[in-house]
């Protein structure tokens, strides 16, 4: 943000004004709320424009004194904060979209808000994970991407229909042209394309947008040996009837997922948790051949890391990170945006390498090894689930993974996840009666047909 000339988009689903930005060398505030208004004073060419959810923005008007400082953006001229209540009921604008004179954007899963803090070691108890009002924050585990170039314009070009849909202001593209990257953050990928994958739920006027589904279902049927995914939820019926498809075959990719132990909030581990463990007991039905695995991170200390990045790797062949979860709401309800890069795509030849690498790298911070480790035991075992689980073995004093316990449903809890009442596929679903619901709608379980005893497809 210190390099930008003419705008900057914060787009998302959050901004805690009092967060603290770290160790500032350039004279400016470490408090968000302040460091906004020094960079507009700074560089009167500058206009700065917040976009987040009208919704939970009620609520974090309350926090501390972010209401005297959402007023003084208010009435700053170079600053614009908007609600964006452009979003059917009970969806919100999910996006996580940071986009600086078009020259540079990023897009993932961190929201500018509290608590999402943390250095790779996921310390039980940092120091510096706290609270403004001192509190200690529990770890915490999450990915964005940076780009420059054509992707980081594209993005840019995103934004401004955002911000179109939600104020109606035509806003005009920047020129792109100086040099945005910051200082000390090395590409791990340069002159690649890639792509853009959008959720944009059906509304008056506006027709509906699933790439991301689409998305994921072409990545879990393409995949060739592995998927390693990254998850807060694990709750969409369609994501899991698309793995158990892969399950049911002799010869289909391993899949492992990492989620956190429970959903954050009131709310979500009534509707996430409840529909996750249904389905990760149906998946386990089908799974014959031991090809599927649900973890949790821990800590050195066996705590819970929470795991809120949204990540998926699928063979050397894709990287997709972005701000969609394994759930309806992301696939239909709310508005999602993720990046993703194709090894196939003509102009990425070389890519593949460095996919993998990721994948270990990820794999090394949860289990709290060098990433050679992780590298030289996928080489020995050819297997995503054997690494870690030979790597997990007597891991008692360094971070590790923790397979998933389906836990004991009560009846309500069984009937809301079986009926989608909390996270229902779109804004139609939302009025959709019971009897037309259900969390295994268009499923066929495999059965033994009559000669042979193979398997029908699901």
């Amino acid at each position: 943000m210190l390099k930008a000339q003419h705008s900057i988009y914060l787009i998302g689903w959050d901004f805690d004004a009092r967060i603290q930005l770290g160790d500032c060398t350039d004279a400016g505030p470490r408090n968000l709320g302040d460091f906004i208004i020094w960079l507009a004073n700074r560089t009167p060419s500058l206009e700065i424009r917040l976009l987040r959810w009208d919704t939970g923005a009620f609520k974090a008007i309350f926090r501390g004194s972010t209401f005297l400082t959402m007023l003084r953006w208010k009435l700053h001229r170079q600053i614009t904060l908007k609600l964006d209540g452009a979003h059917p009921l009970a969806s919100s604008h999910h996006q996580k979209i940071v986009v600086i004179d078009d020259c540079m954007a990023f897009c993932g899963g961190i929201d500018m808000t509290l608590g999402r803090w943390d250095k790779r070691n996921h310390l039980d108890d940092d120091p510096e994970r706290v609270a403004p009002d001192g509190t200690l924050l529990k770890p915490w585990h999450d990915a964005t991407s940076a780009f420059t170039g054509a992707a980081a314009r594209a993005m840019g070009k995103l934004a401004r229909q955002r911000w179109l849909a939600a104020t109606g202001e035509t806003l005009p593209a920047e020129d792109g042209k100086h040099d945005c990257w910051p200082e000390g953050l090395v590409p791990t990928f340069q002159d690649i394309r890639l792509a853009i994958a959008r959720t944009i739920p059906e509304m008056p006027n506006r027709e509906p947008v699933h790439e991301i589904e689409q998305m994921y279902i072409d990545l879990i049927s393409r995949a060739k040996n592995w998927i390693y995914a990254e998850s807060q939820y694990f709750a969409s019926r369609r994501v899991a009837h698309a793995i158990a498809r892969r399950l049911v075959e002799e010869d289909g990719p391993e899949i492992v997922i990492v989620n956190p132990v429970s959903a954050d909030g009131w709310i979500e581990p009534i509707a996430m948790d409840s529909a996750r463990a249904r389905l990760v007991e149906a998946l386990r039905r089908v799974d014959k051949h031991g090809r599927f695995r649900l973890y949790h991170a821990l800590t050195k200390g066996g705590n819970e890391i929470y795991v809120h990045a949204k990540v998926t790797i699928v063979d050397d062949a894709y990287l997709r990170l972005g701000s969609s979860n394994f759930n309806n709401r992301s696939l239909n309800l709310d508005t999602e945006c993720d990046v993703i890069l194709a090894a196939d795509e003509a102009g990425n030849e070389g890519v593949s390498g460095k996919i993998v690498e990721i994948m270990h790298d990820l794999i090394a911070e949860h289990l709290g090894l060098p990433v050679a480790d992780i590298a030289q035991r996928f080489a020995q075992t050819g297997s995503l689930i054997a690494t870690i689980e030979t790597l997990c073995e007597n891991a008692t004093n360094r971070r590790r993974f923790a397979p998933f316990q389906i836990p004991e449903l009560g009846t309500v809890k069984e009937w809301l996840a079986d009926n989608e009442i909390l996270d229902p596929e779109g804004p139609e679903a939302i009025f959709e009666p019971l009897s037309r619901r259900g969390l295994f709608k268009g499923w066929r379980w495999p059965r033994p047909l009559r000669a042979g005893g193979r398997q029908t497809a699901i």
